[in-house]
């Protein structure tokens, strides 16, 4: 097995001609090599591959064809990769002996692999010597085609062939300066199956996370992080598309990358740590508007605007807030296609596979125990200051929603740890609680939110619109104000509910 250490970039077209003589500072480059890939794609009408992580593909290269395994679920960076040549263009299983490939690779399945979609490309490959490392830089310009549907190719990959990591970033740095380059995790595969299924630009939600028992702290904590490195990243184009849901799901996964920063913090160090949660904070705070001003219009404003009560308060106040949401959007917009975005991107990634990021790669000890210890631990915190909510200011209930999500986040990521029957049945338990008492306190956050905007629009409005939009704002914020005792009472027993854990 090879395990592919690289870096992939989405590229403006215009942009590609000029790396093909790339000046980087401290590599020399080598002669340009042509070439034209015709690779097929193939996996199970319910792509039982793809679900297992694996990409299965054939690739025709001059006259030889050449069949590749590829494996995303590794604790390295990179993922392994297993070739062979192979005497025609339908894959032969019977080649994956040692891949992971090999325990699928029975009779029927043979039967059922289908070719699901074909990259066309045209690679230009150019090689980078620095001084303790050797860089391939491959510029590929072509087309994914999936039955009726297709989409351009125009990209770059860096792909570390020996040396060291820390070459591969610097060079990935200059890249993104000189070009506008776009980190993206994402592989050929990953957007070939999204246009297979007409999904192009879809919005990605969490991946499952599997961590071996055997792994250390240090190990399982880079196989959280990527994950949730995966999920915001992927979800930039569903964000300039304007999608309300990919603007939520973007900071889920700043979220999760932020609680595992939380929850490891006892194993990570330096300065740059600081730096990541720094950058982190902006993106998440880039979006927060949106996110905000589109659950307040979908669940408040558009209501209102129904209610014969309000008339023409209620229309003021939807097309004010109408106009405040879509500003938010652009604001989000901005963000993720700003330098600055380019840039965190490949720091975040950089600063996940540091070795200095980790104090020692044993850190913790076995990630089973680590993670048994942290819940415990966590757990009793949010008991005790859970206990006396009514009394809580508006900021300290925050506080404890953000231990209660913190702890679900946890579960999810270490829930492959615990395989025990009895095990499961607790934490899916916990889980309940955990979310019954983060969406209680998140509704009283989102109130406090609400009278905060509803406050300011009335303040703002126009002199014609202004009683009418006050009136509008009250009404819709007295009728949230109903709810707080009633939410309060509910994330206090469920609080109490954490007391057999």
């Amino acid at each position: 097995m090879a395990v592919e250490t690289e870096l992939k970039f989405r590229v403006p077209a215009r942009k590609l001609k000029a790396l093909m003589k790339p000046r980087i500072a401290g590599s020399k480059g080598g002669e340009p090599s042509e070439s034209n890939l015709v690779s097929t794609y193939f996996d199970t009408a319910r792509h039982k591959l793809k679900r297992h992580g694996l990409t299965l593909r054939v690739r025709q290269d001059g006259g030889k064809h050449i069949q590749t395994v590829k494996s995303a679920r590794s604790p390295r960076f990179g993922r392994g990769e297993w070739e062979t040549e192979i005497k025609d263009d339908k894959p032969d299983p019977g080649k994956a002996s040692g891949t992971p490939l090999d325990a699928f690779a029975s009779k029927k399945l043979c039967n059922r692999l289908k070719p699901i979609f074909e990259t066309s490309v045209r690679r230009i490959t150019v090689p980078l010597q620095m001084k303790r490392s050797r860089i391939e830089l491959a510029i590929d310009r072509g087309r994914t085609t999936a039955g009726h549907r297709s989409h351009l190719i125009q990209e770059i990959e860096l792909e570390l062939k020996r040396g060291r990591p820390l070459d591969l970033f610097r060079v990935a740095r200059a890249l993104e300066r000189k070009s506008g380059a776009e980190l993206d995790l994402r592989s050929k595969a990953d957007h070939g199956y999204e246009l297979a299924g007409g999904e192009e630009h879809r919005v990605v939600t969490a991946e499952s996370i599997v961590l071996d028992p055997g792994m250390t702290a240090g190990e399982a904590f880079r196989v959280v992080a990527r994950a949730a490195f995966r999920h915001f990243s992927s979800n930039a184009d569903a964000v300039r598309e304007g999608e309300a849901e990919g603007i939520h799901q973007m900071r889920v996964g700043l979220r999760r990358l932020r609680a595992a920063i939380s929850l490891f913090s006892k194993i990570l160090v330096g300065p740059a740590t600081d730096e990541i949660k720094a950058q982190l904070k902006w993106l998440t705070s880039e979006l927060a508007a949106a996110r905000e001003l589109d659950v307040f219009v979908k669940e408040d404003i558009e209501p209102a605007s129904h209610d014969a009560l309000l008339r023409r308060g209620g229309k003021a106040i939807t097309e004010e807030f109408s106009v405040r949401r879509e500003r938010a959007f652009a604001r989000a917009r901005k963000a993720v296609s700003s330098p600055r975005y380019r840039s965190l991107l490949i720091d975040t990634l950089q600063w996940i596979e540091a070795k200095q990021t980790v104090v020692a790669e044993d850190e913790g000890g076995p990630i089973d125990k680590f993670a048994a210890a942290l819940l415990h631990r966590r757990i009793r915190k949010l008991r005790k200051d859970g206990r006396r909510l009514a009394e809580l200011s508006v900021q300290e209930r925050h506080k404890v929603r953000i231990r209660a999500k913190k702890i679900r986040y946890g579960i999810d990521f270490f829930e492959s740890l615990f395989s025990d029957k009895r095990e499961q049945k607790q934490l899916a338990r916990l889980s309940k609680h955990l979310k019954r008492i983060q969406n209680a306190l998140g509704s009283l956050n989102d109130f406090v939110a609400h009278r905060k905007l509803a406050v300011d629009a009335a303040l703002k409005a126009p002199h014609r619109k202004e009683r009418a939009s006050a009136f509008a704002s009250g009404v819709v914020l007295g009728r949230e104000e109903q709810s707080v005792k009633p939410l309060i009472k509910i994330a206090a027993k469920e609080v109490r509910g954490l007391d057999s854990f």
